[in-house]
């Protein structure tokens, strides 16, 4: 389990493809750290550790974690956000995020408000029962909260933080992210839905 609160930005150093399955190197400040068969959220998505060499680590990521998330717009050098999981023992600083993404969202607009910055995403409304006025969010494995949300659409406000912080700032308009809805949202909408 993650909490959303990114730990540190790592960079895609190189890609192999195998068959249906994509092999990523990880450069980061916290590689070195980890121990094999660890669980890391990248953007998000929730990979294991396969190896460990110096200050980068190998992840392989299998088609349907492709075909639900935007790892096959990463290329060498693109940015990603890293948190290892929560300890037992440690705090829930954001949500409880699983690291199992649900979908993409297309970034429409990005608005600068003079030290803080406004996100405007559109993302498939078939999802739209999960997502709530001021409710939580992951957006590429960060915690964030909802507002302005519209059958196919939602903003997100990103202080400075935030911005320097995690991958955002490399975001433009047209941009790809990784969505994981809310966990118990998702959870009481199954649960309405063969009531």
């Amino acid at each position: 389990m993650f909490t959303g609160i990114i730990e540190t930005i790592g960079r895609v150093s190189a890609i192999q493809t195998q068959g249906t399955n994509k092999t990523l190197w990880i450069e980061s400040a916290i590689s070195s750290e980890l121990t094999i068969d660890q669980s890391v959220a990248h953007n998000g998505v929730c990979l294991t550790v396969e190896e460990i060499s110096q200050n980068a680590h190998r992840i392989t990521a299998v088609a349907e974690t492709l075909k639900k998330t935007n790892l096959n717009h990463w290329e060498n050098d693109t940015i990603i956000n890293l948190e290892r999981c929560l300890p037992m023992n440690g705090r829930l600083d954001g949500h409880i995020v699983q690291g199992h993404v649900d979908a993409i969202a297309t970034c429409l607009r990005i608005d600068e408000k003079e030290g803080s910055w406004e996100y405007l995403f559109r993302f498939d409304a078939a999802f739209a029962t999960l997502v709530i006025e001021k409710g939580s969010i992951s957006l590429n494995g960060i915690s964030l909260t909802l507002f302005n949300v519209a059958n196919d659409t939602f903003q997100v406000a990103i202080i400075p933080y935030t911005y320097e912080h995690t991958n955002l700032k490399q975001l433009t308009a047209g941009g790809i992210v990784n969505i994981e809805f809310d966990m118990i949202g998702k959870y009481v909408n199954r649960f309405l839905q063969f009531k």
